[in-house]
Formats: structure tokens, sequence, C-alpha cells
């Protein structure tokens, strides 16, 4: 089974003039955005680490609120994007279920390492929560988590459909799949940061996958 390749958060070098300069202060928010958060990635933080001047930076992103909203959307879309595809790939074609949803769970997890400086922004949010606009939250939410939810359940429902699975709600089964099964690794390992040794990842994703499948398998499985 081909394992889609996942698209490296990577900004191409910047061309010379104003749209370079654009690019630069974008690809600088992000780095900010990983370092310290969103409270302390102010117009100030990019300028200086983009190597401008603020004022330049504010001529850009004259709300540089919404310049940290769109580097936030633009990193979950690709997340979401990468894992849309394992989903397809994993899904498409069941030869040994626990098998393969253990094959699932494990490049779910890929993304941890292909988007580092996404997570680390993950991270920042995760205790910024309470501080952040609604709205960055909520369109994070959408654009990123919601959206690879639903293209899972759109998997999870064709895999039912060929009475692999015993699913009713496949929103809810996709849910209860994340949680169960990448998101053991990925609370332990705190989104990457900190990564658990191979073993230590194959007993929780199996495991995840076992109860899965005692909840979802076909009755002749449980």
């Amino acid at each position: 089974m081909a394992t889609p390749q996942a698209t490296i958060e990577r900004v191409p070098p910047a061309p010379a003039g104003p749209d370079g300069e654009r690019r630069d202060i974008v690809r600088a928010a992000r780095t900010v955005l990983a370092r310290e958060g969103w409270r302390h990635c102010t117009a100030e933080a990019t300028a200086a680490e983009a190597g401008v001047e603020p004022e330049v930076v504010g001529r850009h992103f004259p709300d540089h609120e919404q310049l940290l909203l769109s580097v936030l959307l633009d990193s979950s879309v690709s997340v979401a994007a990468t894992l849309a595809a394992v989903a397809e790939s994993y899904l498409a074609e069941i030869t040994d279920l626990r098998q393969d949803l253990i094959a699932l769970g494990r490049a779910w997890l890929a993304p941890l390492e292909a988007f580092r400086e996404h997570f680390a922004i993950v991270r920042h949010i995760s205790a910024e929560v309470t501080s952040l606009p609604v709205e960055a939250v909520e369109k994070w939410q959408a654009t990123g988590p919601r959206q690879a939810r639903r293209e899972l359940a759109r998997r999870l429902r064709q895999v039912a459909a060929r009475g692999l699975l015993e699913i009713t709600d496949a929103d809810q089964a996709a849910e209860r799949f994340i949680l169960l099964v990448p998101s053991s690794v990925v609370q332990r390992s705190f989104h990457g940061a900190l990564p658990l040794v191979r073993h230590e990842e194959d007993a929780l994703i199996a495991d995840g996958v076992d109860d899965f499948i005692r909840l979802y398998g076909p009755t002749t499985s449980r």
C-alpha cells in the first residue's frame, strides 16, 4: 500500500521586490508564532524575525492578527489535506481490517514530523485558547481538525458499505477512531514535541484499534 506524500511546510526562496518581502514576512510570522505563541507574535517580533522595520510589516499587513490567522489556517488546511490523502490511501482497499487500521493509525501520525511548526503552533494555542480570538479558534477547528475528521468519516462510511464495519454514525465513528488511536500518541508526545519510542507507539495504536474494532467491527470479529 502506497504511503501518500505529505506536504511539507516549506516556503520557496523569496523573489526580489515587494512579493518577496511579503513572503518573508509571512514566513517570519509563522516562525515566531511557532516559537512564541499567538500573544507574543507581535508585529515587532515578526519584523525582527524578517529583518525589516515594523512599518514594513504594517504596510503589507495592516491587521497583524489577520496575518496570524491566515498563517494558522494555511497550515491547518495543509495538514487536513494530508490526512485526507492518508484516509483515502489506507481505507481504499481493506485486506486485513485490524492490520489496515493499525497502518492507518500510524500514517495519521506522520504530520507530526512533516509539519513540526504547525504542531508547535497548536501546542501554544492549546495553552492560550482562553485568550485567543473566538474567530481564530473556530476557523482553525473548521479548516483543520473537523475537516480531517469529515474526510475520515466519508472513508469509514465506504468501508461500512462493504460490510467490513458496522457503523450507523460515521462522523461519530471517525471521532472515536481519532480519540482511540492516534490521539493516544499525540497526547502522550505533546503533539510530537517529545516523541515516544516505536514499541510504545505501536502498543498504543494496536490497543486503540482493538477498542475501535470492538465498537464497530463486524459482529463476527468482536
